[in-house]
């Protein structure tokens, strides 16, 4: 994330008079876009104040390819919230439906990044309003302890993308009491490979990196494989054929394509998962009629948020899906997934990347507390997390 990235975000949020539109006094004033490299990536959150000082936050990131910066049709709906009750969720998820559907291809990912982070730092601000954490906000808890994966994908990086490298991060990670890990073992590969002696490397390559995190991990832990797309129906079908030896809890986005995955789902015995790129229940509800998956991955920090991503869930819910939302975000983005999670009667487990910074933890507070692999949903007033300034780069808005 470059500076300038984070201060063409900034300037979605301009000034404007200040109109209180709730009769309970609150109202949103103010933004400031705090950013952090990790590794490659980066993680970007923004904070809202209201008129009283309290704040929220919501986590921004898009990518480390789709830097968040600004858009006309995105200044129009941070226009929009500013000066309005951060109760209004509902109008917010109306101007931003209508803001993504009219940004350019180009800025369609960050402009939905922002205005998913814009909700979830409006469920934030409505829990400390209230003095209630936002699970009690969405329903009330089921559950108050949040099993995560550990993705040990985006700490495995350049000369460690061998059998030996994943394998030493899933020890890690198990040796930190994960009982779950995920990886892209085909990363290398082309998508839709047609020349056939690169495709069967490429295939043996990444089920050799497969094979090694089974033998580390044991039989009794769960392995999730994420194929980032990288293959057609028949191809993946191929493919999943041959990791289906190694016991996968799923194999995730194997191809692109709704024909597509269903043609995957319908051939495979591993429960399948996917998307996670998609914006807003519409999309999800054709995601879902259409049979591409048997779990659906909503991701709080590009979905449309936290309400989103609960009627996502419970669509998913109605089909007989089960829903475990994409989450390799700061932790912010994690804590503000695992609110929703606890609701949820269809949900199965949450997404953390593992082992990207050591100083993760550090970033809010009270520092996250991931123990044995589970993440106990905070029962602080909103989200639960304020920023450590010292690990964020501060950019007003």
């Amino acid at each position: 994330m470059t500076r300038r990235g984070c201060l063409g975000l900034a300037g979605l949020f301009v000034s404007g008079a200040y109109r209180p539109s709730s009769a309970k006094g609150a109202s949103i004033e103010s933004v400031a876009i705090y950013s952090t490299r990790v590794g490659p990536r980066a993680w970007v959150a923004l904070e809202l104040a209201t008129s009283d000082g309290l704040t929220g936050l919501g986590d921004a990131s898009a990518g480390e390819r789709v830097p968040v910066t600004g858009s006309a049709v995105a200044r129009r709906l941070l226009d929009f919230i500013r000066g309005r009750s951060p109760f209004e969720v509902e109008r917010l998820r109306a101007a931003a439906m209508s803001a993504v559907a009219e940004a350019a291809p180009s800025d369609s990912r960050p402009t939905a990044a922002a205005c998913s982070a814009v909700e979830q730092c409006m469920w934030d601000l409505q829990g400390k309003l209230l003095g209630l954490p936002c699970y009690e906000l969405l329903g009330g808890a089921l559950r108050t302890r949040i099993r995560n994966y550990a993705n040990i994908n985006r700490a495995t990086r350049g000369d460690d993308r061998t059998a030996e490298g994943f394998a030493a991060n899933a020890l890690r990670g198990a040796t930190a009491g994960f009982d779950a890990f995920k990886l892209a073992p085909f990363d290398h590969m082309s998508r839709n490979e047609t020349v056939p002696a690169r495709f069967r490397e490429g295939v043996s390559r990444g089920i050799g990196f497969v094979r090694a995190v089974r033998q580390a991990i044991g039989p009794d832990r769960d392995l999730l494989v994420d194929g980032h797309s990288r293959f057609s129906a028949s191809q993946a079908i191929e493919v999943g054929r041959r990791l289906e030896s190694l016991r996968l809890y799923w194999m995730e986005e194997m191809c692109r394509g709704v024909d597509d995955l269903r043609r995957f789902n319908d051939a495979t015995h591993v429960q399948t998962a996917g998307g996670e790129s998609l914006w807003g229940a519409g999309a999800f509800y054709d995601y879902i009629r259409s049979g591409a998956v048997d779990t659906v991955m909503p991701d709080v920090k590009y979905c449309g948020g936290m309400f989103e991503l609960k009627k996502i869930a419970a669509m998913a819910e109605a089909a007989g899906l089960a829903c475990s939302p994409h989450g390799p975000a700061s932790p912010i983005g994690n804590m503000a997934a695992a609110h929703v999670c606890a609701t949820l009667p269809n949900f199965t487990i949450l997404e953390m990347a593992y082992g990207e910074v050591p100083w993760r933890a550090d970033t809010v507070v009270p520092a996250e507390r991931v123990e044995s692999g589970f993440l106990t949903v905070s029962d602080r007033p909103g989200i639960g997390y304020e920023l450590n300034p010292a690990r964020w780069t501060r950019f007003d808005g």
